[in-house]
């Protein structure tokens, strides 16, 4: 990724100035949907240390394995339920949209953040 491309969460915003402070740790999610974006922007550019660190230790699992044929393509936020500053918990409902050779996909899910530590983490998911 260039430091001048858009970012792939779909903020319209240049990665460099968007999720990548996340990433790299300059600067922690400040609600459950900026964690949520820059979760799946890490899944977009094969940043999977960063999708582990934000997953909440009672959750996550022990290792992640990239899928190397898997590419995401985009990012559409359907509902947000607290989660912002002040509160301690946050759902998010998205569809991530996928290419997976000439085939493409979308996964649907319903995630749920809580603060721990004063960060945002990623508890769990129901997907449809």
């Amino acid at each position: 990724m260039h430091s001048g491309d858009e970012c792939p969460c779909g903020s319209g915003v240049p990665f460099v100035g968007c999720c990548r402070p996340l990433h790299v740790g300059e600067r922690w999610a400040e609600t459950a949907e900026e964690l949520m974006r820059s979760r799946y922007s890490a899944y977009a550019v094969g940043d999977l240390d960063y999708v582990w660190r934000t997953w909440h230790p009672r959750t996550r699992p022990s290792a992640l394995t990239p899928d190397p044929g898997l590419e995401w393509i985009a990012l559409e936020i359907v509902d947000v339920v607290r989660g912002g500053r002040g509160d301690d918990t946050g759902e998010v409902e998205f569809r991530a949209h996928y290419r997976a050779g000439r085939r493409s996909g979308t996964l649907h899910e319903r995630s749920r953040f809580a603060v721990r530590a004063r960060r945002w983490f990623y508890v769990d998911g129901d997907v449809d």
